[in-house]
């Protein structure tokens, strides 16, 4: 593999939710080129073939097989993604996929082994340990001013549980709840300023509401094995809004509006059964009638996964939507970034360095896999009510 300046061929397998987020970043990031696509509803296809003049696929076997896609974007369902990445590698296909990386150890592993036999790269993402701000935090951590890391505190309120949502989304065997979606972005960040080598974890899980049979909400406890230590808490159930704590910047890096949760949950009452709300949920997608493209502007803050503070020795690093604040002995100061002229553009960083340049990945499969054993580590120590061990864990590159 050699440094070009040619864009990466993409195919797109999925076109629901998750690509709706990276379109920004398709749309506006000149390395890549969205060049086919495959996804079960028509209206989809229809609607990439007119947006990205590409080839709609009539099957997910077929898109993997094109003869011009150099990587398969995998934002299909968590249950799929085993299935997906192994057909993209025995196709000789490098594979962004989607977090979580699968829903069992045993898949994860067989998705990496899969990669790395076929000689392919595996990213992991998007995760929100791609934003800038925690690569800014995980240099300074690195370089040493600030000494160890002694502790981390990560939390979210959102309204998780009370989107539009699939049967399975909200059943865990599937890979529903928010251990499985929204735990991993939490974990991969902690892990990342830790040091990543994560001994144990201690969990409770909430489960409140019947309707809605699966977690939406946690508190865990992950300890290092070089001592520090992270609390990491989410709740989804839609009352208090955490991005209040953020400046009133939204987790895309957009202001915010006050009463986000309380609309959420009027949007969600007009769904009278299971299909209405499946319906509603199809429609909001790619290729629905209730679906905009995104405007072509540029960032207005960081994206964020509400408010997470490092303690290290000898200063506090708090993590916001304008860049690193460090509060130390002598005060406060905002080491400011500059916002990337794309949304997400940091993941298509990653994926250019290693498609184009040969430099293997941060967020490679082997990470990936010891995020998810944390994730599922969580369900483990709710069910038994002691700390769960982990045994493959790496440490932060």
């Amino acid at each position: 593999m050699t440094a070009t300046s040619t864009p990466i061929r993409f195919g797109v397998l999925g076109m629901g939710r998750a690509f709706t987020l990276m379109l920004p970043t398709f749309l506006g990031d000149k390395r890549v080129q969205l060049v086919a696509a495959f996804d079960p509803r028509a209206s989809a296809r229809s609607a990439f073939e007119n947006v990205f003049g590409g080839q709609a696929c009539a099957t997910d076997e077929a898109l993997c097989a094109h003869p011009n896609v150099e990587w398969i974007y995998i934002a299909t369902p968590h249950q799929l993604h085993t299935r997906h990445v192994e057909m993209a590698a025995a196709h000789g296909k490098h594979v962004l996929v989607e977090k979580p990386l699968s829903i069992t150890l045993e898949e994860g592993l067989r998705m990496v082994q899969a990669c790395r036999k076929a000689g392919v790269w595996l990213v992991v993402g998007h995760s929100h340990s791609f934003n800038t701000p925690v690569l800014h935090a995980r240099q300074l951590i690195a370089e040493g001013q600030y000494g160890q890391v002694r502790m981390i505190e990560a939390l979210q309120y959102t309204d998780f549980l009370y989107r539009p949502r699939r049967p399975e989304e909200l059943d865990t065997q599937q890979g529903g709840g928010v251990v499985f979606s929204q735990a991993a972005h939490q974990v991969d960040m902690v892990r990342l300023l830790g040091g990543g080598l994560v001994e144990s974890v201690r969990a409770r899980l909430g489960r409140w509401d019947p309707a809605r049979p699966t977690e939406g909400a946690y508190s865990a406890l992950l300890s290092f094995r070089e001592g520090a230590f992270a609390s990491i808490s989410y709740n989804g159930y839609g009352f208090f809004d955490s991005d209040r704590w953020m400046d009133g910047t939204g987790e895309m890096g957009s202001p915010k509006a006050a009463d986000a949760h309380q609309q959420t949950r009027a949007r969600l009452r007009k769904a009278t059964d299971e299909a209405a709300e499946v319906a509603l949920k199809a429609e909001r997608n790619f290729g629905g009638s209730a679906f905009t493209l995104p405007a072509p502007t540029l960032p207005a803050a960081f994206q964020h996964f509400g408010p997470v503070i490092v303690s290290c020795e000898h200063a506090d690093l708090r993590l916001t939507p304008s860049g690193v604040e460090v509060i130390d002995a002598s005060g406060t100061q905002l080491l400011a970034a500059p916002l990337p002229a794309v949304p997400r553009a940091e993941v298509i960083d990653e994926v250019w360095r290693a498609g184009r340049e040969g430099h293997p990945p941060l967020h490679d499969g082997q990470w990936s896999l010891a995020t998810l054993e944390v994730c599922l580590a969580m369900l483990a120590s709710d069910a038994s009510g002691r700390d769960a061990p982990l045994c493959h864990q790496i440490a932060s590159p």
